[in-house]
């Protein structure tokens, strides 16, 4: 008999622990803001109040589809942040991380961690990087820490 009582206790708290631990993923998922933005385009976040501006391109170096290359190469993307009424702050965030040539995909600011998740188009052979100038999109998520 308390052997079956130790098992229902056991069970109860597992299902509070597992429930709680849901709800901090649910949360942290919800915190989370994914932003697309072409060349020049500015938006507001809506969960925070920062304003986000994809001023372009400043590296285009990744490997063209279809082209073999050394090297799988990087895209940078310069990203301007403004919070309510302070200056901006400008921002280079890579499509890879390497810090001994000072790319990173993230960076954490004021509070923020600002992400850097896509960069399309993608070069190919035919379509280099002077082409693709002013059609660049990119994916960022901005997350409250």
């Amino acid at each position: 008999m308390m052997l079956h009582k130790v098992l229902i206790l056991s069970l109860g708290i597992y299902s509070l622990i597992s429930c709680t631990s849901q709800k901090n993923i649910k949360a942290n998922e919800e915190a989370t803001e994914r932003i697309e933005l072409s060349e020049s385009q500015q938006k507001m976040l809506k969960e925070y109040p920062l304003q986000i501006k994809f001023n372009g391109i400043l590296e285009e170096s990744r490997c063209p589809k279809g082209v073999d290359c050394i090297w799988a190469g990087v895209a940078v993307a310069e990203i301007e942040i403004s919070e309510k009424a302070a200056k901006p702050i400008i921002l280079s965030l890579a499509t890879t991380d390497m810090q001994a040539r000072g790319y990173q995909k993230q960076t954490n600011l004021n509070g923020y961690t600002v992400a850097l998740q896509n960069v399309a188009p993608y070069p190919t052979a035919e379509h280099g990087a002077k082409e693709l100038k002013g059609n660049y999109k990119i994916v960022i998520t901005v997350q409250k820490k």
